[in-house]
């Protein structure tokens, strides 16, 4: 037998635990479907976000935050309610991460040459009572260098492990089947694939040259979810959202695609909580797309007026960056894929960004300069380029020429003119005194009392329909494809778990595949910068985990 543990998978939660398996001596063989243009995986496109709880940022920035709180917002926002089966292992490993987030996680980054950008982002907003959704204080960190940035260091320690040996990486290589030898799995097989020059998150042939089959001890599937597998989606999407989108952009490339969860399951893995999915609600379609019906997520401040695809304005708690989830229920109601921001020229310069590290040249490349530059520009770059060559915005100086050219977008007439007017001037009077009644507008108002919004994220409160703040832009939002929050049932040493509870010896899972950690960590919600952070933490563990359970032969 040539390898202690076969990995699939190389994105980060796969490349975390070969390093940590590779630094215990362990042999490993890291076999991935994609060229090796993409490993890293999905990670390397994420905006960089993670969720720390009483960091240094934080506490820099005047915010107040611990342990107890977040793990307060954590179990508001998750709503286990399947606690006796389901939600069991996947709340067990809430804990342990919440430990984590607010323990070890910033130090073993810092460690490894990982930095954060100063300011600390507010994302899930919540907007309801303190003990339910979103996050009662910020916790964004932003990683300098973004997805890449927090790849690089894991990559770095992998190719060390290649050169001494006990790494050997092998791409292009797409397990089909996991081997049992009765009760345990004892190694995979699968279908070799024929090289691609394919750049990094472009679609590769899937042309088979040849069949693999490989011996181990071990098998840690860190295969990602189902998020560019639009069949899937609407399979396993849940009722109480309504019907599956018929119209949905990808967040996410191609090569996600949920295979491994039925590879696994067919050799005795649960997979739990199906019907649990993070998609965003702000998608636009990329003007210059990487791979097919690529889309691009809005990281709004909470200014934007939201309306639903009849031009009615969205009631509290769906504001922008509030809840997503409580938000994407809103929209399926209506019977719609899409919806409409309605903003000022002002709102934009301040509270538009881009998620993903291509959208984000200056922090993904590390630029001082540039970001500095951000900042005394009038609207950033990357959504200047969106706002000029982006098919789903519109910009005009009057609101009638706006709403016409909505329609015509939309390709109906649901949008009048006169009742859309009607509401942003409702609103708009509202700023006149420093007291309303306008959730949204005391939302924005207490959101500038924290410095890091104030400075870079949200707009002074003004009248949107005054020519001086314009011209108006309108937003087609579209349903944004993204994170599978259910997947193969874990324990808290990443072991894979069959339909009776118990693990099902040699196989563990880390990352999405797993649900970020027991088949659900996060129940139906996401504080955000929870998914790179989730595929860390998990990856670790199962590392650590599977070194402890090979020394010890107690696979």
């Amino acid at each position: 037998m040539d390898y202690d543990v076969i990995v699939v998978g190389a994105g980060l939660a796969g490349l975390v635990a070969t390093a940590e398996m590779a630094d215990g001596g362990k042999r490993v063989l890291l076999l991935d479907q994609e060229p090796e243009a993409s490993l890293g995986g999905q990670a390397w496109w994420s905006f960089g976000g993670l969720f720390l709880v009483n960091s240094p940022e934080q506490r820099r920035m005047g915010i107040q935050d611990s342990k107890e709180l977040a793990w307060q917002d954590w179990q508001g926002t998750a709503g286990f309610d399947r606690i006796e089966d389901e939600d069991y292992w996947g709340l067990q490993w809430a804990k342990a991460y919440v430990e984590f987030a607010a323990g070890e996680k910033r130090a073993w980054l810092h460690k490894m040459g990982v930095r954060f950008f100063p300011v600390v982002g507010w994302a899930e907003r919540g907007g309801q009572l303190a003990d339910g959704p979103g996050n009662s204080v910020p916790r964004f960190h932003i990683v300098w260098g973004t997805g890449p940035g927090i790849v690089e260091p894991f990559e770095r320690r992998v190719r060390e492990h290649m050169k001494k040996g006990l790494v050997q990486y092998q791409p292009r290589h797409r397990v089909e089947q996991l081997i049992t030898d009765g009760s345990m799995i004892v190694g995979v097989s699968g279908s070799v694939l024929k090289s691609s020059q394919a750049k990094r998150g472009e679609g590769s042939n899937r042309e088979v040259v040849g069949r693999f089959n490989y011996d181990t001890k071990i098998v840690l599937v860190a295969s990602g979810g189902i998020g560019a597998n639009m069949e899937l989606i609407r399979k396993n999407w849940p009722s109480r959202l309504g019907e599956p989108p018929k119209q949905m952009i990808s967040g996410v490339p191609a090569h996600v695609d949920g295979r491994m969860l039925s590879v696994t399951e067919a050799a005795g893995g649960r997979i739990v909580n199906r019907d649990r999915m993070w998609h965003y609600t702000e998608g636009i379609k990329n003007w210059q797309p990487v791979w097919e019906n690529h889309g691009i997520r809005i990281l709004p401040g909470p200014s934007s007026i939201w309306l639903d695809a009849n031009g009615k304005r969205f009631q509290a708690p769906n504001y922008p960056g509030f809840d997503t989830l409580s938000t994407l229920e809103a929209i399926k109601k209506t019977g719609y894929d899409y919806s409409w921001f309605i903003l000022s020229h002002k709102i934009i310069e301040k509270e538009f960004a881009l998620s993903g590290s291509e959208q984000n040249p200056d922090l993904t490349g590390k630029s001082i300069s540039k970001v500095i530059g951000r900042a005394l520009k009038s609207v950033p770059t990357p959504v200047k380029a969106f706002m000029d060559k982006g098919e789903d915005f519109v910009i005009a100086s009057q609101l009638g020429d706006l709403v016409t050219a909505m329609n015509k977008l939309s390709g109906n007439d649901l949008l009048r003119v006169d009742e859309i007017g009607r509401q942003i001037q409702a609103r708009d009077r509202e700023i006149d005194h420093t007291f309303t009644k306008d959730l949204q507008v005391t939302a924005i108002r207490g959101a500038r009392n924290y410095l890091g919004d104030k400075l870079i994220r949200v707009a002074k409160p003004h009248k949107i329909l005054d020519p001086k703040n314009g011209p108006l832009i309108a937003v087609r939002l579209n349903l944004l494809s993204r994170k599978t929050l259910g997947g193969l049932q874990t324990d808290l040493s990443a072991r894979v778990l069959n339909e009776k509870g118990s693990p099902v010896l040699g196989l563990y899972a880390a990352g999405e595949v797993a649900g970020f950690g027991g088949g659900g960590v996060h129940g139906y919600r996401s504080l955000e910068g929870t998914f790179v952070g989730g595929c860390l933490f998990t990856g670790k563990v199962a590392g650590q985990a599977i070194v402890a359970a090979l020394d010890k032969e107690t696979i």
